[in-house]
């Protein structure tokens, strides 16, 4: 572990690398990247969870957040300063680290023909040790921790009610966030994307009481179907919150007495009523996984068990009968699959099935 220089040294970095969501942009953060500025002729700030669908957890899309950073610093800083969108992949270390490499090695720029000398900067206790061992080709520089700020809390506070991000930005935002930041959140306050963000906490808070008196934190099972046919896969459009208008995975809870793969198929049967003989999908079985990122779920930590189904290629895709009140059903190309428009990790699980690409064209 590198510690930084002393102020008066000169800048013995040529490229510094802060990795975080920024959900939102808060002093702990700025702290991290002032100090970069000091150390380093170039930082490279690479936003997390880009592409995402707004949810509790990510709020902001890329372009939000890339303004909300911008407006906390000045215009020689910025023009230090290289902002890019990092799209996750939750189920692929290897994918990830790839993408960060190739996104700092087209950044950084060399110095007097030599290769540019490269650190990853972090706050102490943060995942900057974690990052360290993915990277071990660049020095690590540690920042101390800004204590009392949370990104989490920040964001609870916003999104219960009304009243409550009004007295947050009024009383405490000043403690926490920098002034450009405050502003763009009052914006967005107004938009009816964040209507839809309280009337989702409003749930989870409902959900988390149901809960509160079990011994032990709940954690779930479902299920989900990836079910592709001649470039096509099977999603159903979520028509109720959380992820209302967001197309999802076909699946559901287990019931108490069945088994995965039952429930699975009975999924398919009741929501999406896929013609397609029982024993036609389980010969189409391709794969079968376990996904478990602790944070998959807004309900809390919830374990999915998905089964690929590679149907045969046809000329005519499987016929789809609507449901009466439920999620509609349509086959969607795999050249439309977009993660801004995919619930929770459902892009991602797809993704790992299927081996599809991160960039999908984008900067």
């Amino acid at each position: 572990m590198t510690a930084p220089p002393e102020p008066d040294s000169p800048r013995d970095f040529d490229c510094l690398v802060f990795i975080g969501r920024f959900q939102p942009p808060h002093l702990g953060h700025l702290a991290v990247i002032r100090e970069a500025l000091r150390h380093a002729r170039q930082v490279i700030v690479l936003v997390g969870s880009a592409w995402q669908a707004r949810s509790l957890r990510n709020p902001w899309h890329y372009e939000e957040r890339l303004g909300m950073l911008r407006s906390a610093f000045e215009e020689e800083e910025n023009a230090r300063l290289e902002v890019v969108p990092l799209l996750d992949a939750l189920y692929n270390n290897d994918v990830w680290v790839r993408d960060v490499q190739r996104k700092v090695r087209d950044i950084a720029s060399p110095e007097h023909a030599r290769l540019p000398r490269i650190g990853l900067i972090g706050a102490s206790r943060g995942q900057s040790s974690y990052y360290l061992a993915l990277f071990p080709q660049w020095e690590s520089v540690s920042v101390p921790l800004v204590e009392g700020i949370s990104a989490s809390r920040i964001r609870e506070r916003l999104f219960r009610s009304a009243s409550s991000a009004d007295d947050y930005l009024n009383t405490h935002a000043a403690h926490d966030l920098p002034p450009g930041v405050v502003a763009r959140i009052r914006d967005f306050l107004d938009e009816a994307s964040c209507d839809q963000l309280v009337e989702e906490q409003h749930l989870l808070d409902q959900y988390r009481q149901a809960w509160s008196q079990a011994p032990y934190p709940p954690i779930f099972v479902t299920v989900n179907a990836v079910v592709v046919q001649s470039g096509h896969v099977l999603l159903v459009r979520r028509t109720a919150a959380p992820g209302k208008g967001l197309y999802a995975l076909p699946g559901g809870f287990i019931s108490p007495h069945e088994r995965l793969m039952d429930a699975c198929l009975r999924e398919l049967r009741e929501r999406v009523r896929l013609k397609v003989p029982e024993a036609v999908l389980k010969g189409s079985l391709r794969g079968q996984k376990l996904f478990d990122e602790p944070h998959r779920s807004w309900r809390g930590r919830t374990l999915a068990e998905a089964f690929y189904f590679a149907l045969r290629p046809e000329q005519q895709l499987p016929r789809l009968k609507p449901v009466k009140g439920g999620d509609h059903a349509r086959w969607v190309p795999l050249a439309d699959l977009d993660p801004e428009s995919l619930f929770e990790d459902h892009f991602f699980i797809i993704q790992d099935f299927l081996g599809l690409p991160t960039d999908f064209g984008r900067s």
